[in-house]
């Protein structure tokens, strides 16, 4: 479970991160700068993963808002530091009252199990596709890995994610593929940032950043949660998350949010065979999340240092039993499958409307044709 909370936070980092620091590039952030967001984003998220875990023992892990974070990379021109520190804020702040009125809890209970699953499915599919495009990339780094990962699955299944790490690090040391330089301070104070508020920014940026972290974030978030058996307190976890990110928000801490596909890693069966048990791999993540923060240089020279590759190869195959489960429960019932289907297409086409991604279009896609057809097959009974 230590290995899978440290291969959580790799993913979460390595799929991530370099759009962030487009953003904060953007936004005009210096160095020091860059180190203190680092830092307050590590903490934030490894404090909350930690608590609401052991609090719950529910696999409960939160993660940056990665849509939200890639709306700013493209919308934070000419916009003052103090300003989108004041968005970061005036974003948590709706966040918190979502989950303070119980809104966003009363519309996450019309979701159904088949449809929150294919949900599911649809994200990981891109991952474990990824697995194999890397054939293309880095064909023997890939053959390592994927015959270190079957073979340990057939005698040693729990070892298997760790067997596959150790096997890529190896074949890419070999290979001369790895490089830990030292790029960046190891250790970063944190700047305290004055927040501005101006009603065209809160307006234009403030509002779309809330919507897209809602919608793409914390929905399918708490939607892979329930689909995989757990019954998330869904207006206590928003109300915790908004509110330590709005306490970080001078420091950097941009968006706490409860995490999707870091935490689909978390709650797979390889974990542990009791899923009340699957809440110590997020704990660790967690863990690893506050080392991060606080050596926050030292996740640049560790990202750096390991080849993208190895990570999506990694990431896919972590993430291969979690997707099998998912499928297996999106169509389980027959009369829910036309409706599933639908959600695990949309959800896996990648879609972006209205600069929302494809996550929450499937579930409103499957949502409403599962009202339709389901309802339909009952009145035909």
């Amino acid at each position: 479970m230590i290995m899978t909370g440290l291969v959580a936070v790799l993913v979460g980092y390595a799929s991530s991160l370099a759009i962030i620091l487009q953003a904060l590039e953007r936004a005009g952030l210096d160095a020091s700068q860059t180190g203190s967001w680092l830092m307050m984003l590590g903490i934030g998220m490894g404090i909350t993963s930690i608590g609401l875990s052991l609090y719950y023992r529910t696999p409960i892990l939160t993660a940056w808002s990665t849509p939200g974070i890639a709306l700013l990379a493209t919308s934070l021109t000419g916009v003052s530091i103090n300003e989108v520190v004041g968005v970061f804020i005036f974003a948590s702040g709706l966040m918190l009252l979502c989950g303070a009125t119980g809104i966003f809890a009363k519309l996450m209970n019309y979701i159904p199990r088949s449809i929150a699953s294919a949900m599911l499915a649809g994200i990981l599919l891109r991952f474990g596709l990824s697995t194999f495009e890397a054939l293309q990339v880095n064909f023997i780094l890939c053959i390592a890995m994927l015959a270190a990962f079957v073979l340990t699955r057939r005698w040693f299944p729990l070892y298997a994610i760790i067997a596959t790490l150790i096997t890529g690090i190896v074949v890419a040391g070999l290979s001369g593929d790895l490089h830990f330089t030292q790029t960046s301070n190891v250790f970063t104070l944190p700047t305290f940032i004055q927040p501005h508020f101006t009603m065209t920014t809160l307006i234009g940026v403030g509002i779309p950043f809330f919507i897209v972290s809602l919608a793409s974030q914390n929905a399918p978030g708490i939607a892979i949660l329930q689909a995989s058996g757990y019954s998330p307190k869904t207006s206590m976890l928003l109300v915790c998350t908004s509110l330590t990110a709005i306490i970080l928000a001078p420091w950097g801490g941009f968006s706490i949010c409860i995490a999707a596909i870091t935490a689909a890693l978390c709650m797979a069966p390889d974990v542990h065979p009791n899923p009340a048990k699957r809440y110590i791999a997020s704990t660790w993540a967690g863990i690893f999340y506050l080392i991060a923060g606080i050596f926050g240089g030292a996740i640049f020279i560790l990202f750096n240092g390991l080849p993208t590759v190895l990570i999506h190869i990694l990431a896919g195959l972590a993430l291969i039993t979690t997707l099998m489960n998912s499928l297996h429960q999106a169509l389980a019932e027959e009369q829910g499958r036309d409706a599933a289907i639908i959600c695990f297409l949309l959800t896996a086409s990648g879609v972006t409307l209205l600069g929302i991604g494809s996550a929450f279009w499937g579930l409103v896609g499957g949502i409403i044709a599962y009202q339709i057809l389901v309802k339909r097959d009952h009145k035909i009974a």
